[in-house]
């Protein structure tokens, strides 16, 4: 084998190993500090049975109304929480700060995921607001 060849084998194994590299960094290391609030519930269902699953008596008040009519899907003792399909996070980022601002509680959102392509929308919540509670359904 010449030297040449030898090179060009070298180089190519390098440049698999960076990619490789790249590729398990960006895509496989990145795990949201939320994924340890996930529950897994029964998929195809619409948004109000996952509230009625998970803000049960014992944690919080479903559709507590506010004085302008308008409703928090779960007010526990410290979040005001939204609940939403992944696809609609900026709205839901949005009525939960209103919510945590016109109940003077911390905000927060409960993500519903249909698919394992939905966490990008966590990773967009992640970046508007780290001040905001993220907890995950995986409903898939």
């Amino acid at each position: 084998m010449s030297k040449r060849y030898k090179k060009k084998i070298v180089s190519f194994l390098i440049s698999i190993l960076l990619i490789a590299g790249g590729i398990l960094y960006f895509g496989l290391n990145y795990v949201p500090k939320s994924l340890y609030n996930t529950q897994t519930m029964k998929s195809n269902q619409s948004e109000a049975y996952y509230v009625e699953q998970w803000c049960t008596p014992s944690f919080g008040k479903k559709e507590f109304r506010l004085w302008d009519m308008t409703r928090v899907d779960c007010l526990t003792k410290d979040y005001a929480i939204e609940f939403d399909f992944a696809k609609k996070w900026a709205e839901s980022v949005g009525q939960s700060l209103y919510y945590a601002e016109m109940t003077h509680k911390k905000p927060a959102v409960v993500l519903i995921l249909t698919g394992l392509a939905d966490m990008r929308y966590v990773k967009r919540v992640e970046r508007v607001n780290k001040d905001i509670q993220i907890f995950l359904i995986k409903a898939f």
